[in-house]
């Protein structure tokens, strides 16, 4: 079937879209209504736009011109800008694996690493950060920050045995060893809504363990007595790629979380495994700027998590909060029929850190400075 134009003859439709004054004019609605939708008809509509192209003039031309280079300058620059932390997983992995990352696992390759090394220029070299960054912000809302690196030696050295943060403490902030759930609310109702994933993508990681010893992408930890296995996605402020592709919808999840820690070298975001008849030796963690977010996958009978003296256990499905710049320590004392304890864990923002001191917090601390 082919469609006839009712009105105009192939005169009519070869009026041209340009006059001799006017020079440039658009198609009459009615024009447009009448076309004629055969082959002939597109012929005649490709041959009018020639003609109207050619009876133009050079200052129409020009405009065009000048449209043409500003929409090819602004692909370009929107090409080279970089990705948003979370903004996709593969833009992060490509990025992670330019800054070291080997083995599914972030090795520091950083003498000067704030996260870990302890040397005597580490005051002075955070407050150089803190300088740069009040130079290119505002030192607005700086001053507990200030306050902390200034007296950094004096907080760490007379603190109480009970929370001694290994690296920074930020003054003024309330100090306790657990949080209630209500502390960041909606990341922990975000987490326990997607139990399930993230225990789905861990069965699946799991099952590597019955065809070699040490599967790639994990990392054993030293302790006393037993194993202690994690599978970092989050490490120290960088993503970890490979992991983060094998756990591509708990990777995601991350991006949605509002107060998860991940872009300096304090943010951290891993499955945790305890074998049967394990013990973490008491230690601290590296600054009190965070709260330790543990969800339970899979919690057996006589596992505790002990913090700052105070015993607690953990629940599948259930998020524990606590900091662990507090004297802390863990164990699975379990039969062996049980299997192991798994938790998923993620740093969040301690809720009494204000939004301008976590800017200025990740631009001190930023992973490599």
């Amino acid at each position: 079937m082919v469609w006839v134009s009712l009105r105009t003859t192939r005169t009519d439709r070869r009026a041209p879209l340009c006059t001799p004054t006017t020079h440039c004019t658009t198609m009459s609605l009615e024009w447009l209504m009448d076309w004629s939708w055969s082959l002939d008809g597109l012929r005649d509509f490709i041959a009018t736009g020639i003609q109207s192209f050619r009876d133009c003039d050079a200052t129409a031309l020009a405009a065009v011109a000048c449209l043409l280079v500003l929409f090819v300058w602004y692909c370009y620059h929107v090409g080279r800008e970089q990705p948003r932390t979370y903004a996709t997983v593969n833009a992060l992995m490509q990025s992670a694996e330019a800054n070291g990352v080997q083995n599914g696992y972030v090795y520091c390759h950083s003498p000067e690493c704030v996260r870990c090394t302890h040397h005597d220029g580490l005051n002075q070299k955070l407050y150089h950060n803190l300088q740069e960054y009040a130079k290119r912000y505002s030192w607005s809302g700086m001053g507990r920050i200030h306050k902390g690196i200034r007296e950094q030696g004096r907080y760490l050295n007379s603190r109480p045995s009970i929370q001694k943060p290994e690296v920074f403490f930020l003054p003024d902030l309330p100090t306790m060893p657990y949080f209630s759930r209500d502390a960041q609310k909606h990341d922990v109702e975000l987490l326990e809504r997607n139990f399930q994933t993230i225990l789905c993508e861990f069965e699946t990681l799991y099952k590597a363990f019955s065809n070699c010893s040490l599967p790639q992408g994990w990392k054993m930890n030293s302790t006393p007595s037993g194993e202690w296995f994690t599978f970092y996605l989050v490490n120290q402020g960088m993503c970890v790629p490979r992991n983060c592709r094998r756990c591509p919808r708990t990777y995601r999840l991350l991006g949605s979380l509002r107060t998860c820690i991940g872009n300096n070298v304090f943010g951290n975001a891993c499955i945790s495994v305890l074998s049967p008849g394990t013990v973490i030796a008491e230690h601290y963690g590296p600054t009190n700027i965070r709260i330790r977010c543990h969800l339970g996958l899979k919690t057996p009978s006589n596992c505790e998590l002990v913090v700052g003296g105070e015993p607690q256990c953990w629940a599948e499905g259930r998020c524990l909060l606590f900091d662990d710049s507090f004297l802390h320590t863990a164990f699975h004392e379990g039969s062996p029929e049980e299997g192991p304890r798994v938790v998923f864990m993620v740093d969040l923002w301690h809720p009494n850190v204000a939004a301008a001191e976590r800017q200025a917090l990740d631009f001190i601390f930023a992973p490599g400075r």
